[in-house]
């Protein structure tokens, strides 16, 4: 909320995904941004894929700019929770005044001894 606040909403997503970045370095989060995990198909490596931000190693956050999350949204993040090896991700919207967020939870993932809902409010 302390991004949207500042910047207002309706922006580009770069724009709050840059502040959110410096907010949350500032709340002592470690963020990598745009990090690469290689793709493979048949274990032949295809390309790269980069989220937006990954929160203490823990959380892919992916800041967004559209009227309604979709199933469209949802799948990509699943996309990227299978590929990186995460279990969690949160869809971010800045498009109106209130901050609308959705939750991911890949299922599918072995369980480990982390558990997503012990990284805070972020």
């Amino acid at each position: 909320m302390t991004v949207l606040n500042a910047l207002k909403p309706g922006l580009d997503e770069k724009l709050y995904e840059r502040a959110l970045v410096i907010e949350l370095h500032r709340m002592g989060h470690v963020v990598d941004q745009q990090r690469e995990f290689p793709v493979h198909y048949r274990e032949q490596l295809i390309g790269t894929l980069q989220p937006d931000l990954i929160v203490d190693g823990l959380v892919v956050a992916d800041p967004k700019v559209v009227t309604n999350f979709n199933d469209s949204h949802v799948a990509q993040m699943l996309g990227y929770l299978s590929i990186t090896g995460l279990e969690l991700a949160i869809l971010l919207n800045f498009k109106d005044a209130t901050l609308h967020w959705k939750r991911v939870v890949n299922d599918r993932r072995p369980r480990s001894g982390v558990r997503a809902d012990s990284i805070g409010d972020i």
